[in-house]
């Protein structure tokens, strides 16, 4: 049973609060959700070398693979401030998009864009991510 949008994004506040943003004090978490049903959080982690640093969604990416998953319906993103306050419509970076897509059937999957605690937007990864480059393109053509 796939989760409800607000337990992802319940989840990904939640691993917003122990992201690792001693530079940037910009809290970011995500709730990934596998097609099993199970969910994955991820939290951005800076690094004092800038480009060594993962965002969230990628984090989450790379927690569910490592755990086997490869398949993903939705995924929640939420920011805080460095006054502890939600950014609102915090969507994910193009190389989270890119990312993303690679797991996921852009029409399908359901990225949820926390506005605060209680609401948020939703978006088709295919309207983050339009005219996309995917595993498919890769392939053999069929003869």
């Amino acid at each position: 049973m796939q989760p409800a949008p607000e337990e992802l994004v319940a989840r990904a506040l939640e691993a917003a609060k122990r992201a690792h943003a001693p530079y940037s004090s910009f809290r970011v978490g995500a709730a990934l959700a596998a097609a099993s049903g199970y969910v994955y959080a991820g939290a951005n982690v800076e690094n004092a070398s800038y480009p060594c640093g993962i965002c969230a969604e990628r984090a989450a990416v790379a927690r569910a693979v490592a755990e086997g998953e490869t398949r993903f319906t939705a995924i929640a993103v939420a920011a805080l401030r460095p006054d502890g306050a939600i950014a609102a419509g915090c969507t994910p970076c193009g190389l989270c998009r890119q990312t993303l897509r690679e797991f996921a059937a852009p029409g399908d999957f359901k990225v949820y864009v926390a506005d605060s605690a209680s609401s948020w937007r939703t978006f088709t990864l295919a309207e983050l991510l339009p005219e996309s480059f995917g595993p498919e393109a890769l392939k053999p053509p069929q003869t």
